[in-house]
């Protein structure tokens, strides 16, 4: 390459640069729609609200939130990634959307950073087992005391095949060496909610932001949580690594964008998500409704969910096998 040649490309890169940092800078100059694969009402759909508030302030830009729950998350992944990388969409799936059985929905499980460029982490939700009162099951311990005396006539009712509510199911199963009857819900935790009070379930298993007011009216009953230990906002409740040891499971929402979205607005939307996700009063309300700021780089964010992805994967393949 010639000394012209060298000093046209330094030029233009300079250029280049500079007008992502005056788009980042100026970013969003337009409202933002973020597009979420869970139904309203759902724990990931109250959790991103709080955010999606809160970006509204900071932006003085309309934030919108919109629903696009079915299956198994792929409209929302397809309605993702065919919009436009400038910034005016960005996505926020539930960990299921990256780790979950493969071909069970086009377009899932999504791969990072081949089909979108992660921008943050926004929380982690432990999953919370719970039962209906009716069944006069106390404990965790009882609950494997009586799947074992009656194996798979004990139904949970989970929010979808492959999601993280599934997966705690199964991994509780293995654990603990018991069979039960999972059935899977589309629409979000309200209509397994209903069946659970009407006894057509008997267990429901979900992060718990949809859970808290059915526990606090006395009409679900807790028996643990999937964190590694007991929750500050729960103290009474056992953590399940309490009688199966190093047991862990937790749901997790990522902000994403579009691949092809500019790396000044990629990396503007994670610094702006770092400061809100680290308010003690937006980690307070988090906190309870069951979920856990954990506000990460684009690149810690990209780790994470491939690590996951690695943790899961065994047990993911052996379900697949399995159908």
């Amino acid at each position: 390459m010639t000394k012209a040649k060298l000093l046209l490309f330094v030029i233009l890169t300079m250029l280049a640069l500079a007008g992502e940092r005056a788009r980042a800078q100026s970013y969003p100059s337009a409202p933002v729609k973020i597009i979420s694969d869970s139904a309203p009402g759902s724990a990931p759909d109250a959790i991103l609200r709080i955010v999606a508030e809160r970006l509204n302030e900071a932006w003085g830009q309309q934030v919108v939130v919109m629903n696009q729950p079915g299956a198994g998350g792929s409209l929302a992944a397809r309605a993702a990634a065919g919009s436009t990388p400038d910034g005016t969409t960005l996505f926020m799936p539930v960990s299921s959307a990256f780790v979950t059985m493969k071909g069970a929905a086009p377009n899932i499980p999504i791969e990072v950073p081949k089909d979108f460029a992660p921008i943050s982490l926004i929380g982690e939700q432990p999953m919370f087992i719970t039962i209906a009162p009716q069944t006069g099951i106390k404990t965790l311990p009882a609950l494997i005391e009586a799947a074992k005396q009656k194996p798979g006539e004990i139904s949970y009712a989970v929010s979808g095949r492959g999601r993280q509510s599934h997966l705690t199911g199964e991994m509780l199963q293995r654990r603990a060496g018991i069979k039960l009857l999972m059935v899977p819900y589309s629409g979000g935790p309200a209509q397994a909610l209903s069946d659970l009070m009407g006894e057509r379930v008997q267990m429901l298993i979900e992060g718990g932001t949809a859970l808290i007011g059915a526990m606090q009216s006395g009409k679900l009953h807790a028996l643990a949580v999937g964190s590694q230990t007991r929750l500050a906002e729960f103290p009474n409740l056992p953590a399940v690594a309490e009688t199966i040891p190093n047991f862990r499971s937790a749901g997790w929402m990522a902000m994403v964008a579009p691949s092809g979205t500019p790396d000044g607005i990629v990396r503007k939307v994670s610094d702006d998500l770092r400061i809100i996700l680290s308010n003690p009063e937006v980690r307070s309300k988090l906190a309870a409704v069951g979920s856990y700021a954990r506000p990460m780089s684009p690149q810690d964010t990209t780790n994470f969910i491939q690590t996951e992805q690695r943790t899961w994967g065994p047990l993911l393949e052996e379900l697949s096998r399995a159908q």
